[in-house]
């Protein structure tokens, strides 16, 4: 038999729960964000510490070794513009000048973020993008030179330095500064819920 407690008890829950409604998304609120850390696979198990220093003595070794080209077009911008850019590469718009000052910067500034991982990839990118002039303008000067069986009197092709460069800063803008840099992102996702009108 149930007493009048029984009855009214769930009455009194039932207007808790009306009293209290989910909380409900306006149109005019701004959107909450929500942040999603994602584990790779690199982060499981133990880390490959041998394959990371190689990495890192690549990484900072490469950068160490491409300064000294930025230098020689501060040195002398107006060569550089005169037989390289406005010889090989008229069809640039502007003056070979700038276009000069551009990869000298590049390969000065980019260098040194590429070897303290400080916006890796956007400087590999940046350090690709003068090989990927370099390589042309060496196989218009000089041509193969017998590639890949000649014994050339330079014991190197012309282009050869520059194909192996672009390989390197290729790797690195793929594969990133690898785990030994000093601003190594974490894998998180941050994305806007959709809000309910």
């Amino acid at each position: 038999m149930m007493n009048e407690a029984d009855i009214s008890q769930p009455e009194e829950s039932q207007n808790r729960v009306d009293q209290n409604p989910a909380p409900q998304l306006s149109a005019s609120s701004p959107p909450q964000r929500v942040e999603v850390v994602v584990e790779s696979p690199s982060s499981q198990g133990e880390v490959n510490i041998n394959a990371e220093l190689a990495i890192f003595v690549l990484r900072v070794g490469v950068s160490v070794m491409m300064v000294h080209h930025g230098l020689e077009k501060f040195q002398d911008p107006e060569g550089f513009a005169e037989f390289v850019v406005g010889k090989y590469f008229g069809f640039l718009p502007g003056n070979p000048i700038i276009w000069t000052f551009a990869a000298a910067a590049t390969q000065v500034i980019c260098p040194i973020g590429l070897a303290i991982g400080l916006f890796a990839r956007v400087s590999a990118l940046g350090l690709l993008s003068t090989m990927l002039f370099a390589i042309p303008f060496h196989l218009l000067d000089t041509g193969l030179e017998g590639f890949p069986f000649a014994v050339v009197e330079g014991h190197n092709y012309a282009f050869e330095l520059s194909a192996v460069y672009a390989a390197i800063f290729f790797y690195f803008v793929c594969a990133g500064p690898g785990r030994l840099s000093a601003f190594r992102r974490t894998n998180k996702i941050t994305y806007y819920p959709k809000s309910k009108i």
